[in-house]
């Protein structure tokens, strides 16, 4: 058990837990969802009182003690699975997630988990989360897209890390292989609605998106409800003769469950494998030939994989850019449909 103690200072924001966000000393390491519970569990003393109010209105000068227990173990169990780990230092890691892998355990997937090997992987190096010895969680990929993945391993840096995800200033790149070629001149897209074409030939797609209504499982575009959703793509490569599929560069203004793969099936551009919203489209040999039909139909998963990703260190300041190359499948896909 340990006791931060510090005073609010000038100007303070009208709630306690508000104030408590801004003042409380970085090296506390206590983010504002760890504080409100510790309001909450009456661990928040002001000038010597116990306040357990969050709207609690605190002054100028006011002197806060905060006592905060030892972070416990977590409940989801360490699995010594292998981590291809791009970047690590004391308050974060930066992974390449092979497909196939979840990142949280769930009901249905309880173990062989991201977390899971996180866990294991740093070890006593987790200072705490919550107040629970556990990897901070950020943002997800689905489980068969591959690619990079930022993880915090201290209660500061998944504070830092969160707010820039929710200020949506993280550089996210995606490589993508979709049906057909989601270019300019294509008449059909620009009657498409939420879909519009920005310098550069890049198609910008902008709906809300919200749970499927009858479909718990998968996503659903709509004009009047659910969170708003910007997904930018552009072409790098088309293949076949005719073109008949595309390797696209896609990033996100924002951050949403599926979103790329919902967005380009709304368009008409569905990724190849993806087996929630792309279907199997019967692509000709003539086109791209027997070799590149083959890759296509026998693709098990989405095409996508999280090429890039750029975010400022939460605790040093330092701007952080990560590439990871495409996966083998992926990478061989590409090669018989160039082919």
């Amino acid at each position: 058990m340990t006791t931060v103690t510090f005073q609010i200072a000038p100007n303070p924001p009208p709630r306690l837990d508000k104030a408590l966000g801004r003042d409380v000393p970085d090296e506390a390491a206590l983010s504002r969802s760890r504080l409100s519970k510790l309001i909450a569990d009456g661990a928040v003393s002001i000038d010597g009182r116990v306040i357990t109010d969050p709207r609690y209105r605190v002054t100028e000068g006011a002197a806060v003690a905060v006592t905060v227990s030892v972070a416990e173990e977590s409940h989801i169990g360490a699995e010594d699975i292998p981590l291809d780990v791009v970047f690590e230092d004391d308050d974060l890691i930066v992974v390449n997630k092979p497909a196939g892998m979840v990142v949280h355990p769930a009901p249905g997937t309880p173990g062989g988990t991201l977390v899971n090997a996180l866990i294991h992987h740093c070890g006593e190096s987790l200072s705490g989360v919550g107040g629970l010895k556990r990897p901070g969680i950020v943002h997800r990929i689905d489980k068969d897209t591959s690619g990079l993945l930022v993880v915090a391993k201290s209660d500061r840096a998944h504070h830092h890390l969160a707010d820039q995800f929710a200020a949506h200033t993280v550089q996210r790149r995606y490589l993508a292989v979709c049906y057909g070629v989601p270019d300019a001149n294509d008449p059909r897209l620009r009657g498409i609605k939420g879909t519009s074409f920005e310098a550069g030939n890049t198609l910008r797609i902008q709906t809300f998106l919200g749970r499927h209504k009858t479909d718990r499982q998968r996503q659903a575009v709509s004009f009047t409800a659910g969170r708003h959703a910007v997904t930018r793509a552009r072409i790098l490569s088309a293949y076949g003769d005719p073109s008949c599929a595309a390797l696209l560069e896609c990033w996100l203004e924002t951050g949403r469950t599926h979103q790329i793969r919902v967005h380009m099936a709304h368009c008409g551009h569905a990724l190849i494998g993806d087996p929630v919203y792309g279907g199997r489209r019967k692509l000709s040999p003539k086109a791209i030939g027997e070799r590149g039909v083959a890759a296509v139909t026998e693709f098990s998963r989405q095409a996508l994989h999280a090429a890039s990703l750029g975010f400022t260190h939460p605790v040093t300041g330092e701007n952080l850019s990560f590439e990871a190359p495409v996966p083998d499948d992926f990478h061989d896909l590409m090669r018989a449909l160039e082919e």
